[in-house]
């Protein structure tokens, strides 16, 4: 997503060391986006990860916990790539809630 040109304005007058409040909004928004993207996708290769053959890690506690990790391992990397489009999906949508604009109207301009 682009940052708009006002945002950078603000951000550039003046003290160039503080961040404009749009700018700390969208970056708290491209996080929230990105941790959510993260946390779906554990869940999602947690579930795979169920069928998959553990060997000496499978059965008990123990192999449910390491599972766990592994999927949150193997999420975080993922969403940190950004291809899958769920965060940018998301940041979208909670840009177009914090300007009160529609997806329609973001996505057309």
């Amino acid at each position: 997503m682009e940052l708009p040109e006002t945002t950078f304005q603000t951000v550039t007058k003046g003290k160039t060391s503080e961040v404009g409040p749009q700018l700390k909004e969208i970056r708290d928004g491209q996080r929230a986006a990105q941790e959510f993207e993260a946390m779906f996708l554990s869940q999602a290769v947690d579930e795979m990860l169920k069928s998959v053959d553990m060997g000496a890690f499978a059965g008990g506690e123990t192999a449910e916990m390491w599972r766990s990790f592994m999927a949150q391992a193997v999420a975080d990397q993922i969403a940190q790539q950004g291809r899958t489009g769920i965060a940018q999906s998301i940041q979208t949508s909670i840009s177009a809630y914090q300007t009160g604009t529609s997806q329609s109207e973001e996505t057309s301009s």
